[in-house]
């Protein structure tokens, strides 16, 4: 089970890292942080809907693939508190 928690780690702290810039990437509504990385400057020159439909795909998987991490984390935690 130790190999398996510490497994689940580093994909935890790998996948966080990834949504966050992720996230950031996103378009705004509005002036945000995502105005930092070009956002702001891809609206007026049309940008493209299969990227940003793809972008949201791919944040949406790696979300799925962080919240089962974190379940898996739990369940392996309360297991060991159950067993010791």
């Amino acid at each position: 089970m130790a190999i398996l928690e510490l497994i689940l780690q580093i994909v935890l702290g790998l996948t966080s890292l990834l949504l966050t810039l992720l996230i950031l990437l996103h378009k705004g509504r509005g002036g945000g942080l995502s105005d930092m990385f070009g956002g702001g400057m891809s609206a007026s020159y049309g940008s493209s809907g299969l990227a940003e439909r793809n972008l949201n795909r791919f944040t949406v998987v790696l979300a799925l693939v962080w919240f089962v991490t974190i379940v898996g984390l739990g369940l392996i935690t309360k297991f060991n508190g159950l067993a010791g």
